[in-house]
């Protein structure tokens, strides 16, 4: 390991205060050579998959990697944007509305990070560390608290601050599955969507269906509390919208491989729906924070192809919440909420900032 540091570093410089927001990642094109390489890197940290190394490496180098990625770059072509991929186009959007929102705060640096592809955690820690930043707040963008996604987020955090000299005072939010801001901007953005529904629907807005990313069954056995922490954001959502319980269902999707999965599944969910008595069907991701492949193409478009072909008559997916104005609102809420304590948090003018910066180094012994 080595220790790096600001070269002619000055002591008394201006510091800042920093936020970074990270979600999953993305290839960075919908090619196979984008797409094997984003997901070698993937799945390849053993926060994702638990098995043996030894064991995985070989189940990953000799199935996943030389099949999947052709077939997953036909996918994400069928949903990339001009700008690029979803996910990080929303993301870029998301934090352009929040730097805005903060421009009144000239001590504080945001940015976005993704645990796999680009931008990555290093990167972006890395330019913070030019300016410097002092106190540091990491929100990753996933409100169920998962081993897999969050836990490997603090990972890489902490894999890029240990090899700085000056460590920054951090804090990190584990998660924020019954937060009301991020409550309420899910129920008002739900709210909104059901509204617009032709008129000729407006009377009968069917079934809300919550569906969220799946994990194995393992995972809820050995201790993980995301499956915990999905049904509460599910109920607490459906209590928002004065739902019934017979108008809401909670489900899981996006399963891989042969193994048991956090049930019941979206996809088994849908179609046993429209066999039935449910042919109006809602569909929103609560787990995501932007729209990506799962949502896009599994939910948006596979999924609706199965509830149609099922019998269903009517299949609405409601977006992610994106960088919508109740998001930004509710990222800003928790912005300030996990920043409380830290006086003037990005507040300081540059003045401000230079004084005590230079009153700090002269309590370490620096001259006038």
């Amino acid at each position: 390991m080595r220790v790096s540091g600001n070269s002619g570093y000055r002591h008394g410089s201006v510091a800042y205060d920093g936020v970074l927001l990270v979600n999953l990642g993305t290839p960075a094109a919908p090619t196979a050579r984008a797409v094997r390489r984003w997901l070698k890197e993937f799945l390849a940290d053993p926060r994702v998959v638990e098995l043996p190394r030894p064991v995985w490496w070989l189940i990953l180098h000799l199935f996943i990697l030389p099949l999947r990625p052709l077939r997953l770059a036909r996918l994400y072509q069928s949903i990339w944007h001009e700008e690029g991929s979803p996910l990080l186009v929303h993301s870029q959007r998301m934090l352009t509305a929040l730097r805005q929102r903060l421009s009144a705060q000239p001590g504080l640096l945001i940015e976005i990070a993704m645990s796999y592809g680009e931008p990555s955690i290093s990167s972006a820690l890395s330019a913070m560390q030019k300016h410097p930043v002092r106190r540091l707040l990491v929100l990753p963008l996933y409100p169920q608290y998962s081993a897999t996604t969050s836990a490997s987020v603090f990972d890489a955090v902490s894999r890029e601050l240990r090899t700085w000299r000056w460590l920054p005072e951090l804090r990190f939010v584990t998660d924020y599955h019954n937060e009301s801001c991020y409550l309420d901007a899910c129920a008002r953005h739900i709210r909104r969507a059901r509204s617009m529904r032709p008129a000729d629907e407006a009377k009968d807005r069917g079934l809300l269906l919550l569906s969220f990313h799946g994990l194995p069954r393992v995972n809820l056995l050995k201790g993980d509390p995301y499956h915990c922490q999905c049904q509460a954001t599910a109920r607490l959502i459906a209590e928002r919208l004065g739902l019934g319980e017979r108008q809401w269902r909670i489900a899981f999707q996006s399963r891989f491989g042969r193994g048991e999965w956090l049930r019941p599944y979206t996809d088994e969910t849908l179609r046993r729906l429209a066999k039935g008595e449910e042919k109006t069907v809602d569909v929103f991701c609560p787990g995501f924070a932007a729209d990506c492949l799962e949502t896009l193409e599994e939910i948006k478009i596979q999924n609706r192809r199965d509830f149609m072909d099922a019998g269903g008559q009517s299949y609405r997916y409601i977006p992610a919440l994106n960088d919508s104005e109740e998001h930004i609102q509710c990222l800003l809420s928790l912005i300030k909420k996990h920043s409380g304590g830290w006086d003037n948090f990005g507040k300081m003018t540059t003045k401000e900032r230079r004084e005590a910066g230079r009153q700090r180094a002269m309590r370490l012994g620096a001259k006038q």
